[in-house]
């Protein structure tokens, strides 16, 4: 239930072009503090997700690592994508209340 929101939530972002999306994109957004949230795909090398965690851990952004690359991919509409970082607050802010178990007005 909670990766479907999540999910759903995640299109509605990727239609509204907030969100980046692949290593280097998000890498580069978030130094020029753009990312207010980062999802992590469970399945991503771990150097992947340490060298992510380690960076968000510093600059304060949150980090949700409960979709898998092909969850994450499909939702974004791409392939092999497993690292997707949400620009905008309020949808970062919806997606967190959903991870964090509140419900997301409909």
């Amino acid at each position: 239930m909670i990766k479907s929101k999540l999910c759903g939530l995640l299109g509605l972002a990727t239609k509204a072009g907030k969100i980046a999306f692949g290593t280097e994109a998000c890498m580069t957004d978030i130094e020029k503090n753009k990312i207010k949230l980062l999802l992590l795909a469970e399945n991503a090398a771990e150097r992947t997700k340490n060298n992510f965690k380690r960076i968000c851990t510093e600059r304060e952004i949150p980090v949700i690592e409960i979709l898998n690359m092909e969850e994450l991919s499909k939702a974004i509409g791409k392939e092999n994508k497993v690292v997707v970082g949400v620009k905008d607050i309020n949808f970062s802010n919806a997606m967190m209340k959903i991870v964090n178990g509140g419900e997301v007005i409909e």
